[in-house]
């Protein structure tokens, strides 16, 4: 079954190849690439939440991404935690 894009910046044989390359690779392969995007992803918005809380300790920016990925009602329930300004 032929794949299609939703990307409007990536040309349609740039994304067969693309697809082409993911169903090569085994599912550990695959696995790996998540972890290390997701982890990519968290770096980045940690340095986003630094930006604007510079005063926070490293727990605070934690926290306060937990929010990000989890919604504040979660964080407050699991961690007793509420961001008195938002994340």
């Amino acid at each position: 079954m032929p794949r299609t894009t939703t990307s409007s910046d990536t040309s349609p044989a740039v994304d067969a190849i693309r697809f082409e390359r993911y169903s090569r690779m085994s599912p550990a392969e695959k696995a790996k690439r998540i972890t290390e995007l997701t982890r990519t992803a968290c770096m980045l918005a940690l340095e986003g939440l630094r930006a604007r809380h510079p005063a926070a300790d490293k727990a605070e920016l934690l926290l306060r991404l937990a929010v990000l990925r989890l919604g504040p009602e979660t964080v407050r329930h699991v961690y007793g935690w509420r961001a008195p300004d938002g994340p």
